[in-house]
């Protein structure tokens, strides 16, 4: 697991993620598993297309949480 990846989720984080947030953890698994930490421009769109990918699960991930307790999250 990449170190740099916090957890996203309350109560771990007071308020929901953000879309920064999501994105910068997203950025770090696709460099993490790429092993790039910046593509060559040849790799540039698909590296792109797996960080835009891993957010969007993130969000959805996020967004479909139970909070022990709680309600799902997101608006339904």
């Amino acid at each position: 697991m990449c170190r740099s990846i916090k957890t996203l989720r309350p109560p771990v984080i007071e308020d929901e993620a953000t879309e920064d947030e999501i994105r910068a953890a997203a950025l770090q698994y696709v460099r993490k598993i790429s092993g790039f930490r910046a593509p060559a421009a040849h790799n540039r769109e698909v590296f792109d297309a797996a960080v835009d990918a891993v957010a969007a699960a993130t969000a959805a991930l996020l967004g479909g949480l139970e909070i022990r307790g709680g309600a799902a999250r997101g608006a339904g």
